[in-house]
């Protein structure tokens, strides 16, 4: 008898996958003090994270043109084994450098698992069917945001940093043998047509100096590096274009982004996935700085956007079978708007329980918002462009947050020195110890007042421009035609 996908299993190992992938981020954040005390190297620390970023980014699309060109089960489990052997090397390191360029092969590996995840969830399920398993793999990163940093603290304190990285091997190899068994993919009629090798360079180096001159703009300001990477990021962006029209087989086909639906979610992905970056950064900071609560409250205010979150997206499947896209979409920008409005006008003595029902109602309006996006740009697309649809969405969302991480940065350097010479308050390192819990109480009561007020008026100017991202996101969607026809055939 012929075997066929266990649809329930592969699910169960996508979601495992995605959470190896999610809590990597938290787990390795609450480990970093000890990592750099053992190995040092502070003065590139950050990198850790950023090259992590980086690679995942720039090779999203090229995972996606693979997966739709020669199948999803190949390529996940090249991400899979490239995130494993990163894991391994990550946790062999033995000074900060080589840490740094272990993450890079890392983030090689995350690069193919979520886009990759959502495509085999797109082949699996109807678009009915689809937003809710789409809120359950949402569930998987808030659950990540919750228990990764208590699992972080209790490895480290318990067997040693080093196995952070070591438990994502045999999870990775075991959800290789999972998904080896049970997910049966049909073979695909391969076309023989050559691999858009120079186009794939191209758009690579577009991504990697776009990305990484944002990086450098945050830590530095605009230094001549950071115009020489944006300068060259346009001049890789006219050679990727060029090279696109001529290719056989392009990597990405810019015809896609004549599809007037698919440009337009993917514009709005980008921009809420920026506001978002203005809650998961600015709001601990919010606690911890201007109300004075510890770093595990600070983090624990998120818990209700991650949950509720799942919520929204269980929502928007209903939804979608009695509404347009557009509609929807429309409705979760509004419940962000609110939410996000009602972070601007807070008082600065508000209570801390304010923050949970604001950070729920956010999370209904991404759960709306995210979820019909992700869904709308695979319906946009015929069947044989899923994987670089949901890729390019995924990459489009990375931006976003990229972006606008290093912006919000600007933001809050430029209102924090204003207001600090204003004030006549010299040292500047006071604030980087009014936002850290153990240092903040030693700085005197008077000056800690009013630095707690300058840190409480920069987090409104970020919260100013992160509502002007998601008007302009609601303007973009007004710009939805008709919904995708895979959409009305499946409420017919």
């Amino acid at each position: 008898m012929k075997r066929t996908t266990n649809v329930k299993v592969v699910t169960v190992g996508i979601f495992i996958a995605t959470f190896m992938s999610a809590i990597e981020g938290t787990i390795v954040t609450t480990a970093m003090p000890t990592i750099v005390g053992s190995l040092q190297g502070i003065e590139i620390m950050n990198w850790v994270f950023s090259i992590y970023l980086l690679t995942s980014a720039m090779i999203t699309p090229i995972y996606g043109k693979l997966a739709d060109k020669i199948g999803r089960k190949p390529i996940f489990f090249i991400g899979i084994l490239l995130f494993v052997l990163g894991s391994t090397l990550c946790g062999f390191s033995n000074e900060m450098l080589t840490l740094i360029i272990a993450r890079g092969i890392q983030g090689l590996g995350a690069g193919a698992i979520m886009p990759v995840s959502l495509t085999i969830i797109a082949d699996l399920y109807d678009i009915d069917k689809r937003a809710k398993v789409l809120g359950l793999t949402s569930a998987a990163w808030g659950i990540a945001s919750v228990f990764g940093p208590l699992a972080g603290g209790l490895i480290v304190d318990t067997v040693g940093w080093h196995w952070i990285f070591f438990i994502n091997v045999p999870i990775g190899l075991g959800l290789i043998g999972l998904l080896q068994y049970f997910f049966i993919e049909e073979k695909r009629d391969y076309q023989a047509k050559k691999m858009d090798v120079l186009g794939s360079l191209f758009l690579m180096l577009t991504l990697l100096s776009l990305l990484l001159g944002f990086q450098l703009l945050g830590d530095e300001g605009l230094s001549i590096s950071v115009v020489g990477l944006f300068i060259f990021s346009l001049v890789a962006l006219f050679l990727f274009v060029q090279t696109e029209k001529r290719a056989d087989d392009p990597v990405i086909d810019l015809n896609l982004f004549s599809n007037q639906t698919f440009a337009s979610v993917n514009i709005v992905a980008a921009l809420i996935s920026g506001f978002l970056m203005s809650l998961d950064v600015y709001i601990p900071m919010w606690m911890q700085g201007v109300l004075e609560k510890s770093a595990g409250l600070g983090g624990l205010v998120l818990a209700p956007l991650s949950i509720v979150w799942m919520y929204g997206s269980f929502l928007s499947g209903r939804l979608l079978l009695k509404y347009s896209a557009k509609r929807i979409i429309v409705l979760g920008l509004f419940i962000i708007l609110i939410g996000g409005g009602s972070l601007l006008f807070l008082p600065q003595a508000s209570p801390f329980w304010l923050f949970f029902v604001i950070m729920g109602i956010l999370g209904v309006g991404y759960g709306l918002a995210v979820t019909t996006t992700t869904v709308e740009a695979q319906a946009s697309v015929s069947q044989t462009e899923i994987g670089v649809a949901t890729s390019f969405n995924t990459l489009s969302r990375t931006i976003g947050q990229t972006i606008m991480v290093s912006v919000f940065g600007i933001i809050l350097n430029i209102s924090n020195g204003r207001q600090l010479a204003q004030a006549g308050i010299e040292d500047t390192t006071l604030m980087n110890r009014l936002i850290n819990p153990h240092t903040a109480l030693q700085i005197e009561q008077t000056l800690r007042n009013e630095l707690r007020t300058i840190l409480f008026n920069s987090l409104h100017w970020i919260y100013l421009a992160g509502l002007l991202l998601i008007i302009i996101a609601l303007l973009f969607s007004v710009l939805f035609g008709k919904q995708s026809k895979r959409v009305k055939l499946n409420k017919q």
